[in-house]
């Protein structure tokens, strides 16, 4: 009898496992929706531009982040930052004025091109930069904006020095005190950062590190390239299994994981960084990978909106990591759905994202691949 038994479980697990096979061999194999590719067109850089011109002399309301020292720090946004006072807060302000450098130099048909350079001449003027390089020298400020709003000021500095315009030599040349204390602030503060951080808001360091580092190969500046070099790969090379899965938190604007490829796409040479990717995210060389895009339940409330940012920088990532490798050239489609999935969202949102998204949205478009 216990024969009898043995042969009978001996058959079921068989059948099963033929069963099984068949299955497997019978489930169809995803489907990859291929999504439009998003193109930034002149009329799409008018709608964008909008949203900066709306806001960059909009005073309130405004968030200072400030830390008061005593009663003379109480004052007006633009008596304190006379430069960047509008969008709500200072880095939004910097990220305004990017937008438009970044849409002019397009598109220079741009729609009331003549008078978005005279605002951005008004307030980024020798005198209003000096103001603002005094507020960061202030016994209480030395970290102010570090390192979100620093990067921001970065990528506005590399904007305006590719800008092949009369215009952009003046901005230069009134930044270039600003511009200058930051890359101190980078060079000063990055060997005294003991661990990176790697959350998905303003204080992520990949995201400070990939647009500093941007800065620092268009100008030459080898110094801070260098040391942006050395301190992601002290801080990134060993990681393994960066867990997306988790992604995004729910006030999230940056994909902490992606980031972190994106910056690490920049500094290691390609083979090193394929090797590095394998162990850090192997999932996705898969071509039949897939990630959803951020939902935004309330684009009214600002820190919820936050996912549309998200949607965008995913996108910007995504791109930056296919960029030349044909092995991940399929994340491009992901980018464009991401990019899709917000773009139509922010022209005419509340103010709570439009003092924002419309940055983050250029930026995303501009990572699109040229063919």
């Amino acid at each position: 009898m216990r024969y009898f038994y043995a042969l009978l479980c001996l058959l079921l697990i068989v059948s099963c496992k033929k069963s099984d096979s068949k299955t497997q061999e019978q489930s169809p194999e995803k489907q990859i929706v291929v999504a439009p590719v998003p193109q930034l067109t002149l009329k799409e850089a008018n709608h964008l531009a909008s949203l900066p011109i709306g806001c960059i002399e909009v005073e309130y309301p405004n968030k200072l982040n400030q830390t008061i020292g005593d009663a003379t720090d109480l004052q007006t946004p633009s008596a304190l930052h006379p430069a960047f006072y509008g969008c709500f807060d200072w880095h939004s302000s910097v990220h305004g004025h990017w937008s438009l450098v970044s849409l002019l130099k397009q598109f220079p048909t741009l729609d009331n091109a003549g008078k978005i350079k005279e605002k951005l001449l008004n307030n980024i003027s020798k005198q209003n930069i000096l103001k603002e390089v005094a507020y960061f020298e202030g016994k209480h400020n030395t970290s102010y904006e570090r390192t979100y709003g620093w990067a921001w000021l970065l990528k506005l500095a590399e904007e305006i020095h590719t800008w092949d315009d009369e215009t952009a030599r003046t901005l230069e040349l009134n930044l270039q005190p600003l511009t200058d204390l930051i890359v101190q602030k980078y060079i000063e503060f990055l060997p005294k950062l003991m661990y990176p951080i790697r959350v998905g808001e303003h204080a992520n360091t990949a995201f400070g590190l990939s647009f500093a580092y941007d800065y620092a190969t268009t100008l030459k500046n080898m110094e801070l390239a260098a040391l942006i070099e050395k301190r992601a790969n002290d801080f990134y090379f060993k990681d393994a299994d960066c867990p997306i899965s988790w992604e995004p938190g729910g006030f999230d604007f940056l994909s902490p994981c992606l980031e972190e490829a994106a910056l690490m796409k920049r500094v290691l040479p390609q083979v090193e960084f394929k090797k590095w990717m394998a162990t850090f995210l192997p999932q996705l060389s898969n071509k039949n990978f897939t990630l959803a895009v951020g939902e935004v339940s309330d684009r009214s409330d600002g820190k919820l909106v936050h996912l549309d940012g998200v949607n965008f920088s995913r996108a910007w990532s995504l791109n930056k990591i296919a960029e030349s490798i044909p092995e991940y050239k399929h994340l491009q489609n992901i980018a464009n759905q991401h990019i899709n999935n917000s773009l139509p969202n922010i022209v005419g949102d509340s103010y709570e994202g439009g003092h924002w998204l419309g940055s983050f949205a250029i930026y995303a478009l501009n990572s699109m691949p040229v063919d």
